[in-house]
């Protein structure tokens, strides 16, 4: 029984690490793709790996006003703002409303698509 505890230890340790190292590429993937999509929009791409300074390249990006930020920490509206200003960045490259929504949704889907796609970004 003191072996099997060891197992057990050791599985569970394994298994934390291939989680942990699926997480990681993932998150990179997920950079990887705002940077491209900022890249596209005439953005600094490195703005995708800096907390809340992205967002607020995100609602240039969108171009939506700046004071939109606070909506991210009101309570209900911190569900809808994601939608809004995703569907604008899809817009803004050619791209409709259901394909904002499956950013917002289903992001390691919709962000790669129009970071690593051929969209380009229309400015008004």
């Amino acid at each position: 029984m003191y072996n099997s505890d060891y197992s057990l230890a050791a599985g569970l340790g394994a298994g934390l690490i291939i989680i942990w190292l699926i997480t990681f590429v993932i998150c990179i993937f997920m950079i990887a793709s705002w940077w491209k999509i900022f890249k596209k929009a005439n953005q600094p791409g490195w703005a995708a790996i800096i907390p809340i300074y992205n967002i607020i390249v995100m609602l240039q990006v969108a171009e939506l006003p700046l004071w939109y930020i606070i909506l991210y920490i009101i309570p209900i509206a911190n569900i809808i703002i994601p939608f809004v200003v995703n569907i604008n960045i899809a817009k803004k490259f050619g791209k409709t409303a259901g394909f904002g929504i499956l950013m917002t949704l289903i992001p390691i889907i919709g962000v790669p698509m129009l970071g690593f796609g051929s969209n380009e970004y229309k400015k008004n």
